[in-house]
């Protein structure tokens, strides 16, 4: 039941809801990120190596496992609720590693950073997509996602400069407050109603009799749509893996073959988030005329050309920098796209497909930990590609055959212009 606050919560302009999301994802995405450029020196403050450093990252992807669980929640209850809460556990982690003097605490930290992950960004996409008409969708969610490329490009910026003027700690303690105040912030958001019997949908519980075998399958259950919204969700992993296996070789790579310093990566990753940039800015503008499937097929086949022109271009860093930011930037336009037709798939359930698809991508990601560093030890950037090239030949092929393009209603936006 609604609050007396969410009751009398007036309405918000689109440019205000997502300008304050933006700005919470920023946040959020900016904590995502600083640990890749910044890995030694946190593990060098932390007493630790990049190996030890890792696993904690690790077991911070592996609490993306909770996130189906978050959704239920946030069906049930309140978005709302579900977020603030996801943003608090992500302030307090992002404190305990800020404070850190051993180990023990740096893992709780990284918990509950995975659990705000988990619960913060799968909701936040649900809650939109539940206040945005589909047929403006894209343009809205690829908006959203303006924010993880602004985070590599101006987030990254800002935290180098940080910790060069008051060490590694200080970003930690910034990402804290400010998720804090984000979290004040969204309680002045409005709800997003929903009836008895789409809130049933949800429901888990149901009758005391039901083996814990029902309460999964139905828990699983997401009605008509089933076939195509999990064949969806196993595309976007499956090009997940493919990507974060070079999202996690790439400065190996260029540091082993091209000597390339703190600087030269600094502008890698810089130039990397403008390719970002690029594809949510696309997505946004072009997405929702030329449809959401076929978005993701040309997201599939820009990768797939940019895994196969990889070892060709591996012969002077500014090639190979250029071939996987083309190649990262198709890989992002598949995942914004793939996103706005998930948020369809089961719109009764939607906060229950985007969190189970956030882990899924988190298994997706565990593997890649694994694969991405090994492949490239083993048999360089020829091997990466390949192994990549066919991930996403699969992914491409599970579109083609079984995700559909959701009939979606015309209806009116619920927020005012």
């Amino acid at each position: 039941m609604a609050t007396q606050a969410e009751r009398v919560t007036p309405g918000i302009s689109v440019a205000r809801l997502l300008s304050v999301s933006m700005c919470a994802r920023f946040l959020v995405d900016t904590g995502i990120q600083l640990f890749n450029p910044f890995l030694p020196i946190i593990a060098t403050g932390l007493g630790v190596d990049i190996v030890t450093l890792g696993r904690l990252l690790g077991v911070q992807n592996l609490m993306g496992l909770a996130s189906p669980a978050l959704g239920v929640v946030a069906e049930r209850r309140s978005y709302r609720l579900v977020m603030r809460l996801s943003l608090l556990a992500g302030a307090l982690g992002f404190l305990c590693i800020g404070l850190s003097r051993h180990l023990a605490l740096a893992l709780v930290g990284m918990m509950l950073i995975g659990l705000c992950l988990a619960g913060f960004i799968p909701t936040l996409v649900a809650y939109l997509s539940a206040r945005l008409p589909y047929a403006r969708r894209a343009r809205g969610l690829g908006i959203l996602e303006y924010s993880w490329a602004l985070s590599g490009i101006v987030g990254m910026m800002v935290v180098g400069q940080i910790i060069a003027l008051y060490g590694w700690r200080a970003p930690f303690y910034g990402l804290a407050v400010g998720l804090a105040g984000m979290a004040l912030l969204f309680g002045a958001l409005p709800p997003v109603r929903r009836s008895a019997a789409d809130a049933a949908l949800t429901s888990t519980t149901g009758s005391p009799a039901l083996t814990l075998r029902h309460r999964v399958v139905r828990f699983l259950d997401l009605g008509a749509g089933a076939r195509s919204a999990y064949c969806a969700i196993l595309a976007s992993t499956l090009n997940f893996v493919a990507l974060m296996q070079f999202n996690l070789a790439y400065g190996a790579w260029f540091t082993d073959q091209y000597t390339a310093g703190p600087v030269e990566l600094g502008t890698v990753a810089l130039l990397l988030g403008s390719f970002d940039l690029c594809a949510s800015v696309s997505v946004s503008i072009f997405t929702d005329r030329l449809g959401k499937r076929r978005s993701v097929l040309l997201g599939v086949a820009g990768s797939l050309l940019g895994y196969a022109a990889l070892p060709m271009l591996n012969v002077g860093f500014g090639p190979a920098v250029i071939a996987f930011a083309v190649t990262r930037g198709f890989a992002e336009f598949f995942i914004v796209s793939i996103i706005t037709l998930l948020s369809e798939q089961a719109p009764k359930q939607r906060a229950k497909v985007m969190t189970i698809n956030v882990a899924a991508m988190q298994i997706g990601f565990t593997i890649a930990g694994f694969s991405g560093p090994w492949l490239y030890t083993h048999y360089d950037i020829a091997g990466l590609s390949l192994i990549s090239f066919l991930i996403m030949l699969g992914a491409g092929a599970i579109v083609l055959m079984w995700v559909r393009e959701p009939d979606a209603p015309h209806q009116p936006s619920t927020l005012p212009s």
